[in-house]
């Protein structure tokens, strides 16, 4: 292997399966960092690794009825493709349709490798190699890289979280988790609760009501709902007087102003936000509902996510007498249905449970440093995509407070950024370095969601000042990304051929 400044060193021509840059996942975070690399990196070779059988992610896993985007779709599609709808939400098939044919119409499909699921990675510290272990159709494989890249998420692909129901067992009907939502599964007719009152509750239960005999929605605690129009006369006219691109353009950052401001009203006047919920709701139920019983929540906007219905369908199928919502706890699971602690019971041929996911970093894969593995939970995020003493590798997590697509094509920019930046210095590994510098922690999901608290030990920590903070704030960050240094709290280095002169490897720590 050489190594020199102003190129990148490869690998030895007999290193087989090797690839400058692993992308792992073929979600709309993997599909976004491949499209990037062909753009400002086009030098480079990469892959993508997807465990599935198509591309999609998230939208190709998720097939339950009624399963659509929570963010506006102008700002969740990417930048650099124009979404060709007109509506502000979009339904789980458009979104996965749109992400195939990004993936066939920029020819990443060529470097995609499907039914390809990634076990292990290892980093060699002698060679600057990370030796990626896979199964590719059920057949172990092995690949190399010099940069391993993550889009996996931060959820468990292989189930979501139900809790325990006791008696679920004696349930004489059906029990069903929105993550493995069964094709031939037919509720017409049929008595369904839904347990939880998230995202995925709110999408199903007016999907569900529009066919089943009943639909409820049995939650612990109220969430706070919005209703946004499916259309606005903003987007329409948009759309009507300028070119594609341009108007995909306006609307994004048109609604990414409005999801940072409307976030910011409800985190620095949580009063006035609480009533604006509550009003609006209001407004959309049967006169003398019970809103505060069901419709208000506990904690303050924004502690949990806010969840987004089209047009109030939830609150229209409520009106109609097609869904009903109950707020109690489970005392157990009954033969027939469930029976709550206040005594009372609802029948049920079908129970749902929208309880949520288990979070997950990376994938699950199994990540080591010359064979010693670590523990993500152990390490600080930095600058939002890269771990403190991890070389080469990057992980990409969105917003919680506003579309996924946001952060993800920022972060796949910034790791396009730097690896021009290694490849022209010719530095093999990248890695963040503290120096020793003290840093305080909080979560890197800052979500008071149940989903995220029963989890955390799962995933790597954020700091509170920069570069180790995850930051909720699409306008800081693209200030902070217009001026960045790459340089910042970063060591860099490369190999070159052992000697009796000299070491291995050369190190040079900036920031």
């Amino acid at each position: 292997m050489t190594a020199s400044p102003g190129r990148w060193p490869q690998a030895d021509s007999s290193v087989e399966d090797f690839e400058d840059v692993l992308i792992i996942g073929a979600g709309i975070s993997g599909v976004g960092a491949a499209y990037r690399l062909q753009q400002m990196a086009p030098e480079l070779s990469y892959a993508i690794l997807e465990g599935r059988e198509r591309p999609g992610g998230t939208w190709d896993l998720f097939r339950y009825p009624g399963i659509r985007s929570d963010s506006d779709i102008f700002t969740f599609s990417f930048p650099h493709t124009p979404w060709r709808g007109d509506t502000l939400l979009a339904h789980g098939e458009d979104i996965r349709n749109y992400i195939v044919d990004t993936v066939y119409g920029n020819g990443i499909d060529e470097h995609t490798h499907f039914s390809t699921s990634v076990r292990a990675a290892n980093w060699d510290s002698s060679t600057d190699l990370w030796t990626v272990e896979t199964l590719s159709d059920g057949v172990p494989k092995t690949y190399r890289s010099r940069f391993v890249f993550p889009c996996t998420g931060y959820f468990d692909y292989s189930g979501g979280y139900t809790p325990d129901l006791p008696g679920l067992d004696e349930f004489s009907g059906q029990v069903v988790h929105p993550q493995q939502w069964p094709e031939d599964l037919d509720h017409s007719g049929k008595r369904v609760v839904v347990v939880g009152s998230g995202a995925t509750a709110i999408t199903l239960v007016p999907t569900l009501a529009a066919d089943a005999a009943s639909v409820t929605m049995l939650q612990r605690s109220p969430t706070y709902i919005a209703s946004l129009p499916m259309t606005d006369p903003f987007t329409t006219i948009t759309q009507r007087v300028l070119p594609d691109a341009l108007a995909h353009t306006a609307l994004r950052w048109r609604n990414a102003l409005l999801m940072v401001g409307s976030y910011q009203l409800c985190r620095r006047a949580p009063k006035t936000a609480r009533w604006v919920f509550r009003t609006m709701t209001k407004a959309q139920l049967p006169q003398g509902y019970d809103v505060d019983k069901h419709f208000k929540p506990t904690y303050a906007p924004w502690d949990q996510r806010l969840c987004v219905v089209p047009d109030g369908d939830l609150f229209k199928a409520i009106r109609s007498g097609r869904a009903t919502v109950v707020t109690d706890r489970i005392a157990r699971v009954t033969a027939d249905g469930i029976l709550l602690e206040s005594g009372d019971e609802i029948p049920a041929d079908i129970i749902v449970t929208a309880t949520g996911l288990k979070l997950q970093a990376f994938g699950g894969i199994e990540l080591s440093l010359d064979g010693k593995r670590f523990e993500a939970h152990d390490k600080f995020v930095y600058k939002g995509h890269m771990l403190e003493d991890v070389p080469n590798v990057a992980w990409c997590i969105g917003y919680t407070n506003a579309s996924w697509t946001l952060k993800a094509d920022m972060t796949a920019q910034a790791v396009a950024k730097l690896l021009v930046y290694m490849r022209t210095h010719g530095y093999t590994h990248a890695i963040p370095d503290r120096a020793g510098k003290p840093v305080e922690s909080r979560p890197v999901v800052d979500l008071a969601s149940g989903y995220v608290t029963r989890s955390l030990d799962e995933l790597p920590k954020s700091g509170t000042e920069r570069p180790w903070s995850v930051r909720q704030n699409y306008i800081l960050d693209r200030i902070d990304a217009r001026f960045d240094d790459l340089t910042e709290s970063m060591t860099f280095g490369r190999t070159v051929p052992a000697t009796v002169a000299g070491p291995a490897s050369v190190d040079a720590r900036t920031g």
